[in-house]
């Protein structure tokens, strides 16, 4: 880059000649979800992650759903905070999170700072996800492959018109990260393919994907059909229909992929996780909660002993915690809707202190309680079953929490 230019992702540039990184350290305030969140059904179902999202990223979709952070030309810095590496490991250790994901928007634009806290976390033991849509050299995925566990890669289309002309970025650099991941046997990996009404949804790129993921890396890796809501540029289309994503899904798997999933739909029996010798039920799921229901501890079918894909079902270290019973000092309700199905509860200020949250499903009042550790900026709350009405929300804290409804499972709402 020549003197005072700034690159494509807007947080790197050439100061005096040297190539600076701006975003260091800066993130969107850090958030508990499921690793289910994460687009990820076969490493540890149900287990809560750190998820930790930045500014800035290296493609401008034209329907991305996180664009007020994404798009730096649109950052509003209210929403943004700082965090050295220090802190965010201690913030999984903190919270009973043993799983960090590097989400939201790509993580490929502060790679330097992914580095750095990964190989901390790592030698803490904490594992590292990285969730992203993989649009980066080969050198630096190296690196990466040394300090990531889990990899979640996120693209959109076989097609390079379609990345060319909806992404700004070009399909086959992808392609070919995605194969050096494949290749690295000590990895978990699963892909998601986004599902855009009127642009990739014909069927032909469902096959096209399926049989590239068989031909290059193995049927064996999960490949998920994530459905879109309306976003930034790309408005007037409507929701992806479920029927059109359980067509997609049929098709590939048609094609030879072992387990496909359906992503960003509450609905049961359409994401379980099937054995493929006796067909008995292995994971149950309804959006992004799990129950492993027909594993034993060797992950083996408890009906017809078969091998499973699923890495280590019952290793799950999470932030619920049996605080027992407390007078709510504030409460309020939310009810689910259509589009809403999940939502982030946050505080409004730093915390002094760690705050306990209860929720209260409705209408049979089972209940959870979370606890919220000072520097943390949110947790997420999800429907569970399709009989909850909605949830009661009990804090034992005067501090003032706001409410962001969830369009997406991967949405991250903004002020």
């Amino acid at each position: 880059m020549k003197p005072n230019q700034f690159g494509f992702c807007g947080v790197r540039g050439n100061v005096s000649n040297q190539q600076h990184t701006f975003n260091y350290g800066y993130a969107v305030p850090v958030t508990v979800e499921v690793i289910e969140t994460e687009a990820i059904y076969h490493f540890r179902p149900g287990s809560r992650v750190l998820c930790v999202g930045n500014i800035g990223c290296m493609l401008e979709c034209d329907f991305c759903q996180n664009w007020q952070t994404s798009q730096v030309k649109h950052l509003d810095r209210k929403n943004i905070r700082f965090y050295s590496p220090e802190d965010i490991v201690d913030l999984a250790i903190k919270n009973g999170t043993d799983i960090i994901s590097w989400t939201y928007n790509d993580p490929v634009v502060w790679h330097e700072f992914v580095l750095d806290t990964a190989r901390l976390a790592s030698g803490k033991g904490i594992k590292n996800l990285y969730k992203s849509s993989l649009y980066i050299e080969i050198e630096p995925l190296k690196e990466l492959i040394e300090v990531i566990d889990i990899f979640s890669v996120s693209f959109k289309s076989m097609s390079s018109e379609f990345y060319r002309k909806y992404t700004k970025g070009r399909l086959d650099p992808i392609l070919e990260a995605i194969k050096v991941l494949g290749a690295s046997p000590s990895l978990h990996l699963e892909l998601s393919q986004l599902v855009v009404t009127g642009l990739n949804d014909d069927g032909m790129d469902a096959k096209n994907t399926a049989r590239w993921i068989i031909r290059n890396i193995g049927s064996h890796v999960p490949l998920h059909f994530v459905g879109f809501h309306q976003a930034y540029k790309y408005t007037k289309a409507k929701r992806t229909p479920l029927n059109k994503l359980l067509e997609l899904s049929d098709l590939a798997i048609k094609e030879g992929i072992e387990y496909s999933y359906i992503g960003n739909v509450c609905k049961r029996n359409i994401s379980d996780t099937i054995c493929r010798t006796c067909g008995s039920k292995l994971v149950e799921r309804y959006g992004v909660t799990a129950n492993v229901a027909g594993l034993d501890g060797e992950s083996r079918c408890l009906n017809c002993s078969t091998k499973s894909p699923i890495r280590e079902p019952f290793y799950s270290v999470n932030m619920e915690a049996k605080t027992g019973s407390f007078e709510p000092l504030q409460e309020f309700s939310y009810m689910w809707d259509d589009n809403t199905n999940g939502i982030h509860i946050a505080s409004a200020s730093d915390l002094s202190d760690q705050i306990g949250i209860r929720i209260q499903r409705l209408p049979d009042c089972q209940t959870d309680v979370y606890r919220m550790s000072p520097n943390l900026g949110r947790i997420t709350v999800n429907k569970k079953a399709e009989s909850e009405l909605g949830i009661r929300i009990g804090v034992d804290s005067n501090d003032r929490v706001n409410i962001f409804p969830l369009l997406d499972r991967a949405h991250y709402p903004v002020e």
